[in-house]
């Protein structure tokens, strides 16, 4: 059974959310500065981190639309903006014509890995100090 909350629970709660929201807002600066947009930096990153899903040929819109919380279109609509971006690509799948898969572009991965080092550098601090709230008893 769960206990009441208290004061301290609050705090930690509280600092934990903001460490969060440090870091989001944060990732989000470095993508605008990059380039990209914050959504645009999320789809190359749930392209990539899904590259070798679908038999190697990348992941599919609905993939990505799973890693990144949103409908079906509203992924399709990301991948359009990125395609026109020249950071993406669909490509056929070879045994089923009817599948589509999402690869990135030189460019794209370029843009990707660029951030991807800044956001790991960023990585550790950040689950140092949400691990200290974790623990720390309240």
């Amino acid at each position: 059974m769960s206990r009441v909350p208290s004061d301290a629970d609050y705090v930690r709660l509280l600092a934990f959310r903001t460490e969060l929201r440090r870091f989001v807002q944060w990732s989000e600066a470095a993508a605008t500065e990059a380039g990209l947009t914050p959504a645009l930096h999320q789809l190359l990153l749930a392209v990539r981190g899904h590259e070798h899903e679908g038999g190697g040929g990348g992941p599919t819109i609905g993939a990505v639309a799973e890693a990144l919380l949103v409908r079906h279109h509203t992924a399709g609509e990301l991948v359009r903006r990125a395609e026109e971006a020249g950071l993406l690509e669909r490509r056929r799948d070879t045994d089923d014509q009817r599948r589509v898969h999402l690869a990135l572009t030189a460019a794209g991965r370029a843009k990707l890995d660029a951030l991807s080092a800044e956001h790991l550098a960023n990585l550790v601090p950040l689950a140092e100090r949400l691990g200290e709230l974790a623990r720390r008893p309240g």
